[in-house]
């Protein structure tokens, strides 16, 4: 049996659609990722970026275990003296929940070039809404 191998030619994408409302953070960062990598396709190949593309709708009814809400951190430096800022996890879901997802599953993807590509294929927004319709999404529970 020969080994195929996938080429940018060969690329077949498809869109998938998961509702966060109530579901746990990482559970839903972990699915995330391995749509976007390929991984759960026959034919992955570690060096091809072959992965497909997940709409995620409700980011703002995300859910966590225990007290994540007052004990996680998310920390920013500018460069500049005084310039560190740490915000809670509470804090970033109030002004940018999308920004939570996404902090979660590139932190779950390659640190490379082929994750930095993979990463824009994750489509978030913080309501019931989204403007992928036309692209028939697949339900993902």
């Amino acid at each position: 049996m020969k080994t195929s191998l996938v080429n940018k030619k060969d690329i077949d994408r498809k869109h998938y659609l998961m509702d966060a409302e109530s579901q746990i953070l990482g559970r839903l960062a972990v699915k995330a990722a391995m749509l976007l990598s390929g991984k759960r396709k026959t034919d992955y190949t570690s060096n091809v970026d072959n992965g497909d593309f997940v709409v995620v709708v409700n980011a703002a009814k995300i859910a966590v275990t225990g007290a994540k809400l007052q004990a996680k951190t998310y920390t920013s430096f500018s460069g500049y003296p005084g310039g560190f800022k740490i915000k809670t996890l509470e804090r970033v879901l109030k002004t940018r929940p999308t920004e939570v997802i996404r902090h979660a599953v590139k932190g779950m993807l390659p640190k490379n070039k082929l994750g930095s590509r993979m990463i824009t294929r994750l489509k978030i927004y913080a309501g019931p809404e989204h403007p992928h319709a036309a692209q028939n999404p697949v339900k993902i529970t």
